[in-house]
């Protein structure tokens, strides 16, 4: 987002005390993400952000006092809302489906929010501790994976097989992140062929099937 002049900033801690200057908070960040599938972050500016949200230049900076905090408002409403789908699929899903819907829940989401993304990995390039929330939601998939077989098969995995969940893991995130970075193809991400191929490879990797005792899928006529 483009620079903008402003007044005096009141301080971090009165920006959400009531429920009025709440709303105001989530629909500029919503209206963010909006318009992040329009344009690209840096061609956003603060005063077209609030004009489109309804709001005035000063109603954004009594809520945020600079764009670096308010792109970390967008990056926790981002790990929120992603958390709560994950819970969600392993909530409700029995374990043959369960791979599947996390992989296919993982791409379109981050296809959908693309320019976010690619804004999220640039600026970790620039200050890698602003990755950190980041990194451990995307840790805490391999953690309830983990969790979720070891109480299915009635036992812990051994290190080496723990070590084939959590980097299956990190190879899916990794492929979305270098198809929304590079878009090295054949297949991109848009296509059905790559949810079902990053799906597929991750069962490969993990040793899922084996694990979870579930059968290929018959191939009879």
């Amino acid at each position: 987002m483009r620079s903008e002049s402003r007044a005096v900033v009141p301080a971090l801690g009165h920006r959400i005390k009531q429920k009025r200057s709440r709303k105001t908070y989530e629909r500029l960040v919503q209206t963010a993400f909006d318009l992040l599938e329009r344009a690209d972050l840096e061609c956003i500016s603060i005063a077209e952000l609030a004009r489109t949200a309804g709001y005035s230049v000063g109603g954004f900076y009594a809520r945020f006092r600079s764009k670096d905090e308010f792109f970390e408002a967008l990056v926790a409403e981002h790990i929120a809302s992603r958390t709560a789908a994950r819970n969600r699929l392993f909530a409700t899903l029995p374990d043959h489906e369960l791979v599947n819907a996390l992989i296919e829940d993982l791409v379109t989401s981050h296809s959908k929010r693309q320019r976010f993304w690619r804004a999220a990995l640039m600026r970790s390039t620039r200050e890698p501790e602003r990755w950190e929330p980041l990194r451990k939601y995307g840790r805490g998939l391999g953690d309830m994976l983990v969790s979720r077989i070891n109480e299915r098969i009635g036992r812990p995995l051994t290190d080496a097989e723990d070590a084939n969940v959590r980097f299956a893991c990190r190879m899916a995130l990794g492929a979305v992140n270098n198809a929304i970075i590079n878009r090295p193809g054949p297949i991109f991400m848009g296509q059905p062929q790559f949810i079902d191929n990053l799906a597929r490879a991750f069962r490969l990797v993990s040793d899922y099937d084996r694990l979870m005792h579930i059968e290929a899928p018959s191939s009879g006529k």
